[in-house]
């Protein structure tokens, strides 16, 4: 789950209308969901983190820090879900990159050096946007698997990442192999799987994260080794932020 910097508000005050939002969070943070990574160009949605249906959290329907973007997947799995700031990871505030492992089965499970506090943080989160189910069985005519769902979409790019870094290693010092490969990742979005491709190759890991909108601000990321920093350093001084 990718970190990213939301940064200050536009306004002094809160949005009266919270739709209004959207194109200075997509300039921050791209046409990403703050949760499954995937690029969506149409309807992607402004997500309260806090649910806006809830009256405990009415007075954040138009509050920027309780802003993030996300696909109708994720938004509807989430939908009503209590978040306790204290008791969940998220991407605005936490170095959601390190909490995380991917794999090329298309998975996504709490990374399994974290304390059990911590793995109960991070699985809270994938549960509530539904990032812990399986696959779906969706084959065609021709009995192959279609990619409908956000697992076999996660196992697409990992197979993409893979072709992009033996591209790479096919064309060692090519500085426009890196930048293409950089523009394509950022044209499909999934930020952690082409990091988790890219684990050996710093410079690449380099190239995507200054590749995705408000990566390299989160400060989650070591600018020379591109290891995770953690706790994340939070410079929007988010509550609860830094958790991890």
């Amino acid at each position: 789950m990718r970190p990213i910097q939301r940064g200050a508000s536009p306004y002094l005050a809160d949005f009266d209308n919270y739709e209004e939002a959207k194109p200075h969070l997509v300039a921050r943070m791209g046409l990403y969901c703050s949760y499954c990574e995937r690029r969506i160009p149409t309807m992607l949605a402004v997500e309260h983190i806090q649910p806006k249906s809830l009256p405990a959290y009415a007075h954040l329907v138009g509050r920027w820090d309780n802003f993030l973007l996300a696909c109708v997947n994720c938004n509807s799995c989430k939908k009503q879900t209590n978040i306790t700031l204290a008791t969940v990871l998220l991407p605005d505030r936490d170095n959601t990159f390190a909490a995380f492992c991917y794999s090329a089965d298309g998975s996504v499970i709490p990374a399994p050096h974290l304390s059990a506090a911590t793995r109960n943080m991070a699985a809270t989160i994938l549960s509530a946007t539904g990032l812990d189910k399986g696959i779906c069985a969706t084959p065609d005519e021709n009995g192959k698997q279609v990619a409908l769902d956000r697992v076999s979409q996660r196992m697409e790019a990992w197979a993409v990442a893979e072709e992009s870094r033996a591209e790479i290693r096919a064309n060692p010092g090519n500085e426009s192999v890196r930048r293409t490969v950089a523009t394509l990742a950022a044209a499909s979005g999934h930020f952690s799987i082409w990091m988790a491709v890219f684990t050996a190759d710093s410079e690449m890991r380099n190239w995507l994260i200054d590749a995705f909108a408000g990566t390299r601000g989160s400060g989650c990321f070591d600018p020379i080794t591109t290891q995770s920093v953690s706790p994340a350093p939070n410079p929007d001084q988010l509550s609860h932020g830094g958790k991890i």
